[in-house]
């Protein structure tokens, strides 16, 4: 495989963002190749990193998780042992599915999913217990109009 997926790796990838759990049958019917050509690219775009895992999407409200919390945060440090040391403290925050460091007025994005306010509480009591951080600023989620849309391959 090259260095950047073809056109037919892109069908390929789109057809498992649309639906994961189908067979590899059907995703090689659905872009035009055997099946064998078709496992030799699934293994390929694993082996590169493009494919990095399968997982499902969970219906969040269905499992009274319904708060979704973005918290921005800025910080005075910013040497390399502090961020490794940040970066495994958030890991360690389940709660915390996606964190992303940023430019601009703050440093650090976090998306953090709870059932209420008192356990988005207890997730920012242990966010803040074990590092300095200059400030937190919290912004709640009234509606998630789209949520964990597919990549754009095109």
């Amino acid at each position: 495989m090259t260095a950047y997926p073809d056109k037919i790796d892109l069908r390929i990838l789109a057809e498992l963002q649309r639906d994961a759990s189908q067979s590899q049958r059907a995703i090689a019917e659905q872009v035009g190749l055997s099946q064998n050509a078709c496992w030799r690219r699934l293994k390929a775009l694993e082996a590169s990193g493009a494919i990095q895992r399968h997982t499902v999407v969970i219906d969040r409200t269905a499992l009274n998780v319904s708060l979704v919390v973005f918290a921005l945060i800025k910080t005075r440090h910013h040497s390399a042992d502090w961020l490794r040391e940040f970066r495994q403290h958030v890991s360690d925050i389940p709660e915390i599915i996606d964190f992303f460091r940023i430019g601009g007025e703050y440093d650090y994005l976090l998306k953090i999913i709870t059932r209420d306010m008192s356990t988005y509480d207890a997730v920012y009591k242990r966010l803040i217990e074990k590092l300095e951080l200059e400030t937190v600023t919290s912004y709640f989620a009234m509606e998630a109009i789209e949520e964990q849309r597919a990549i754009p391959l095109t």
